[in-house]
């Protein structure tokens, strides 16, 4: 089971620095006795198997121990982008109908305003040196307690609750936009997470003695894998809680030693634009890559650059994690192809048909193996969408929605997406859902966000909007009204206004008109 990555590192390597965060270090026994007390915690307070749980923190000590608290307890957890606003946020627990909540302290007010419109969550438990338990009053809900109260509650509970967990149980859900402009729910089993991330260590040749540096957030499902892979293997993670400072992520690689750095191509633009030559990055193993294909130019001079260190591109998606990898020996020679499929797993090309195409046909990618999700947490129409019948009966296979060519030996070539989902610093981005938004401006009459292609972003956020009649509205205006009720990788880089939107013969907005070529 997933919790066993800790259990069994605190077992092997009880002293070992399992987590380095703001200059504090943590062993793998504290982490897991401080996940033991919160696991016994949450079950006396009600939890149930199965239920859920949403993580609304930062990059966190606390984040990091209340995942496999969660698991331990039998739970789901779900992890929340600590950016998120509100209105969202209510959406996902809701959705998710969790029981329990895990948050900062000084959100508390935001949950109590809002929590007549959360009829299943029970507790809420913040974190932060001003964090105090409430009276408890049953008819109120849900109660707060307070993380630092509950470990000193239950300090003397350091073993792990004997709940029973088997491979299919579901382990998490992984919230991603979806083209309703609501974000879906990715359920992922056990045995889904403990595949992905076996597969994952193996290629990347990871080991006890690596340490991983992470600035991708534990909400977003590389940055999650980064904390379950290196604990899988005995390894160290060093966490920081973003990219904003560049320089100082780069020393912090050169002070901790660090062997192994996750990206996303807006990370790596920025980097290539810094002169590299002026950091030693000696013990530097490897580099590797999530959110899209890192492009070719980027490859190659991280090559030229840093000749030592060993370039991963990849290619993959929430709902299995993981697709492909090009092999090392492949990065000079095939440096415009993601690779091959990973360890344990399956791809092949489909027409519109799902007949299996021939090498170097263009088509849908498919993957088969046990990473592949369970579905989207109750939206089967959406579900039916990506997962769809195998030869065999009774198996599913995934339908990544992606367009790729497949050459003779097996190696992948990224060609395009099916649907409008915009991908910007490495996170996908709903048109819809910024539109929503939009659309809740009393000023705005018509909204449509497309992404255009930018060199560091991947793709940058367009909004192109028309106004009520006499409605005066800057673009200033417009995109603070975008800070306030959406995530900062989702607010658009432009707002462009137009007296009218192109549409297609039904009447619908027709976005071909609106993207760049």
């Amino acid at each position: 089971m997933l919790q066993s990555f800790l259990e069994q590192s605190a077992q092997d390597h009880p002293e070992k620095v399992a987590l380095v965060i703001d200059q504090k270090r943590y062993t793998y026994l504290e982490l897991e006795q401080q996940s033991n007390r919160l696991a016994q915690a949450l079950l006396q307070r009600g939890l149930e198997r199965g239920d859920r749980v949403a993580i609304h923190l930062d990059n966190s000590l606390e984040a990091a121990v209340a995942i496999f608290a969660v698991l331990k307890a039998g739970g789901v957890f779900v992890m929340v982008n600590p950016t998120t606003k509100i209105d969202k946020l209510t959406y996902v627990l809701n959705n998710s109908r969790a029981r329990v909540l895990i948050i900062p302290e000084k959100k508390q007010k935001n949950i109590v305003e809002h929590s007549d419109l959360l009829p299943h969550l029970k507790t809420a438990i913040t974190v932060g040196t001003a964090a105090k338990s409430q009276e408890h009053n049953e008819l109120q809900m849900p109660r707060f307690e307070s993380w630092d109260q509950l470990q000193a509650e239950f300090a003397e509970h350091i073993t792990p609750p004997a709940i029973p967990t088997i491979s299919i149980d579901l382990a998490a859900l992984v919230y991603t936009s979806g083209s309703t402009g609501n974000p879906k729910g990715v359920m992922l089993t056990h045995l889904n997470m403990t595949s992905a991330a076996r597969s994952i260590t193996t290629y990347l040749m990871n080991e006890s003695s690596d340490i991983i540096l992470n600035v991708l957030p534990l909400s977003f499902d590389y940055g999650l894998y980064q904390l379950l892979m290196a604990f899988r293997v005995s390894a160290t993670l060093v966490l920081e809680k973003s990219f904003t400072y560049p320089h100082a992520v780069l020393q912090k690689i050169i002070s901790e030693r660090v062997t192994g750095f996750p990206l996303v191509p807006t990370m790596s633009a920025i980097l290539l634009k810094m002169d590299l030559s002026k950091y030693d990055f000696t013990n530097l193993r490897y580099i590797t890559n999530t959110g899209a294909a890192l492009p070719t130019e980027h490859i190659l001079t991280f090559r030229k650059q840093l000749p030592h260190v060993q370039i991963f591109s990849m290619y993959g998606l929430t709902e299995c994690k993981r697709v492909s990898y090009l092999p090392l020996d492949q990065v000079d020679t095939r440096t415009d192809s993601v690779g091959i499929a990973m360890p344990d797993t399956e791809v092949f090309v489909v027409d519109d048909q799902g007949h299996r195409l021939p090498p170097e046909h263009v088509g849908e990618l498919v993957v088969r193996g046990a990473n592949v999700m369970q579905g989207y947490w109750e939206s089967p129409e959406q579900t039916a969408e990506r997962l769809k019948p195998a030869e065999i009966p009774g198996e599913m296979l995934l339908y990544t929605g992606d367009l790729f060519r497949m050459d003779r030996e097996g190696y992948l070539y990224f060609v395009g997406r099916r649907d409008d989902i915009i991908k910007s610093r490495g996170e996908k981005v709903s048109p819809k859902e910024v539109e929503n938004v939009l659309f809740t401006h009393e000023k705005i009459s018509e909204a449509a966000v497309v992404g255009d292609p930018d060199p560091v972003l991947g793709q940058s956020i367009r909004a192109i909007v028309t106004l009520m009649p006499g409605e005066e509205l800057a673009e200033k205006e417009v995109l603070a009204y975008c800070r306030k009720h959406l995530e900062d990788f989702m607010v658009p880089q432009k707002i462009e206004f137009r007296d009218e939107l192109p549409k297609s013969p039904n009447g619908k907005i027709d976005k071909k008109q609106l993207t760049l070529p």
